[in-house]
């Protein structure tokens, strides 16, 4: 199986490098000094588990290098990043190619293949002008849930969260099992990113949703980690009211969630304080992935006419900071406040 991964970066990154040590045939999409980094020394991955003692030697082109056709393309691009480049992915695909789309929130396809009256229902905060429902074949998409906490350190050096719950799940669009799950298993397993397959993928992406949805856009606006979130108790109280909202939300589109607001923000207090994505761009000054982190979930909430008001509070203060972020080509980062 020829592999690409388009979008080197953090999570991306961690697939090419793995995929590359364990033999597969792999090429790394990156730009700039990613991809000078890459080439220049490889791929350091710095972990108390997944780890490597020495750099990774990995096969890394810029957009508009590579070798076509490729079996699969596994997309490390954040979802608002897709449509610029999904012309191009689409060229690269070899006939019965696969696309994986594993980006956090819900996906432009969610009600594509779906035994359901909202089926052909389109999010608009996900696909405007529904680019990627017109470019990107459905029968090529693989759906997908990353669980790898990753922070692109510095160009070509990842830093790796370690975690119980690490793993890529993988599922088909209708739900069927098929043997080009299997093939996908089989080959990034070896690797060392354990893959589970799923014969519903929606769940899995509500499941991480309820912490995606709320923790995050409360991240970027309060410069803090989802476990400083979770400690404090008026943040945590707002993010109980959120994630109410999401399992609300998933309910009334058939998808009945097994924890708790509070079991989720317990659970998320026990993790590792690693800066999520989203933090991370405020502070790198990149446009933040609000569409499906919690767009969607509002979208989704007026098909169905279920109420989401604090969804709707902290995507407008979210969007207010990636609209700065954007016209004002500013990032926001801590300083030290020097005492006299």
């Amino acid at each position: 199986m020829r592999i690409l991964v388009f979008g080197a970066g953090a999570v991306g990154g961690y697939a090419g490098g793995i995929l590359a040590a364990a033999g597969a045939d792999v090429t790394l999409v990156a730009r700039g000094a990613q991809h000078d980094a890459l080439a220049r020394r490889g791929l350091i991955l710095e972990g108390p588990k997944s780890g490597r003692p020495d750099p990774i030697r990995v096969r890394v082109c810029r957009p508009g290098e590579e070798k076509p056709p490729y079996d699969l393309i596994f997309v490390g691009l954040k979802s608002h990043q897709i449509a610029g480049a999904a012309a191009h992915m689409v060229s690269l695909l070899a006939r019965d190619g696969m696309m994986l789309l594993g980006q956090n929130g819900l996906p432009y396809w969610y009600f594509e293949k779906l035994d359901s009256p909202l089926r052909g229902s389109r999010l608009e905060s996900v696909d405007p002008g529904e680019v990627l429902a017109r470019t990107i074949p459905i029968d090529a998409v693989i759906g997908g849930v990353m669980n790898k906490p990753a922070d692109l350190v510095e160009p070509g050096r990842i830093r790796l969260a370690d975690q119980a719950t690490d793993r890529l799940v993988i599922g088909e669009l209708d739900n069927r099992m098929t043997p080009r799950l299997a093939a996908i298993k089989a080959v990034i397993e070896p690797g060392g990113w354990p893959v589970v397959v799923t014969d519903n993928i929606r769940a899995v992406k509500w499941r991480k949703l309820m912490s995606n949805g709320a923790f995050n856009p409360l991240a970027a606006i309060t410069q803090s980690t989802h476990r400083q979130i979770g400690d404090f108790e008026p943040t945590r109280r707002v993010a109980r009211l959120m994630v109410d909202e999401i399992i609300a939300v998933a309910a009334s589109v058939g998808i009945k969630l097994d924890m708790t607001a509070d079991q989720m923000i317990d659970d998320v207090r026990k993790r590792v304080g690693i800066l999520s994505s989203t933090l991370q761009d405020v502070r790198f000054g990149r446009e933040l992935e609000l569409g499906a982190l919690i767009d969607a979930i509002i979208d989704v909430g007026r098909l169905t006419r279920v109420a989401t008001p604090y969804l709707e509070v902290a995507s407008a203060c979210a969007g207010l900071l990636n609209q700065h972020i954007i016209q004002d080509r500013v990032a926001f980062a801590p300083t030290a406040v020097k005492t006299a």
